[in-house]
């Protein structure tokens, strides 16, 4: 079932949402995107942080110059319409702000031309419940992220996914699951679309924002859970060999939640099966949508 899109101030049939091919974003990848959940939760629906992942897409949209026509509020508003319109207790929301048909050039000759829509879909575990509950298989691949100072790895615009598709693919090709990036330091980078972090001796390591990673929103969300668990999170440089040596490692992020890495590249990680850290992280966060965590901040927002 194809559900109703948000598209530039209503709600509209998908075919009806047309893009010109002469669309910037087409050609020169200039989106600015977020990716976020709705839980059917012991509320009922509720969607997690919503109002950080719009921040984030603004201030995304501000480094590239892309016009948002609306207010946050406004979008926010947006996003709770179409999914009360999909009918869906849980789902994957997509808003997305794009620069359309405003010349062939790389610069635009229309700075305000922009499209806004937000979609809605059903998504399960990004990487299979299989994945989501005993681990999956990860390998360093070939591919590096990209250098601090040459496009903003910090905000999540649509033309960054070109090196996560070529990290992804490689990684596929190799019959792993999902890829891991060095950055060119030849320091832990992020994987296709996740946050890695690893687990030595009860102490959780993750590389910092200068990494040239997205700060992921789950990415937060962890760090915060793990201080109300009373665990030890350092965010500093990893090298290569550390992550053999981890006793755990798990990615974070809005399609993947909070899924265990079992293996990278021929190394097993710990005793080859998903760690008991990894599993009370997990516990903790699953446990938000089913009333066993307390929301203290206010993350679950109402439709």
């Amino acid at each position: 079932m194809e559900h109703q899109v948000w598209f530039n101030g209503q709600l509209r049939p998908h075919a009806e949402c047309t893009v010109s091919v002469r669309a910037h974003a087409l050609h020169y990848g200039s989106s600015v995107f977020e990716g976020i959940r709705a839980y059917d939760t012991h509320l009922g629906t509720r969607i997690l942080r919503l109002t950080d992942h719009l921040e984030r897409m603004y201030w995304s949209a501000g480094i590239y110059r892309i016009n948002i026509p609306y207010s946050l509020e406004e979008l926010h508003a947006a996003c709770r319409e179409t999914v009360k319109a999909s009918g869906l207790q849980s789902a994957y929301l997509r808003p997305i702000a794009f620069r359309g048909d405003c010349g062939l050039g790389v610069i635009p000759n229309d700075m305000n031309a922009s499209d806004i829509a937000v979609l809605v879909t059903q998504w399960g575990a990004y990487l299979g419940e299989d994945g989501l509950q005993n681990g999956i298989k990860a390998c360093i691949t070939s591919w590096q992220r990209v250098a601090p100072n040459t496009i903003p790895a910090g905000a999540k615009a649509g033309g960054n996914y070109l090196s996560s598709q070529l990290i992804g693919l490689e990684a596929r090709d190799r019959g792993f699951e999902e890829g891991i990036a060095l950055g060119t330091d030849g320091l832990l980078s992020e994987g296709t679309g996740e946050n890695v972090f690893m687990v030595r001796d009860g102490v959780v390591l993750t590389p910092p924002s200068s990494t040239s990673i997205l700060s992921g929103i789950t990415r937060d969300s962890a760090i915060k859970l793990a201080a109300d668990l009373d665990i030890e999170v350092r965010e500093q440089s990893i090298s290569r060999e550390q992550l053999y040596a981890a006793d755990e490692v798990f990615f974070t992020g809005t399609a993947v939640e909070i899924t265990p890495v079992i293996q990278i590249d021929h190394m097993a990680i710990g005793n080859g099966k998903k760690g008991p850290l990894t599993s009370k992280l997990q516990d903790t966060f699953f446990g938000l949508f089913d009333g066993r965590t307390e929301d203290s901040r206010g993350w679950l927002e109402a439709l």
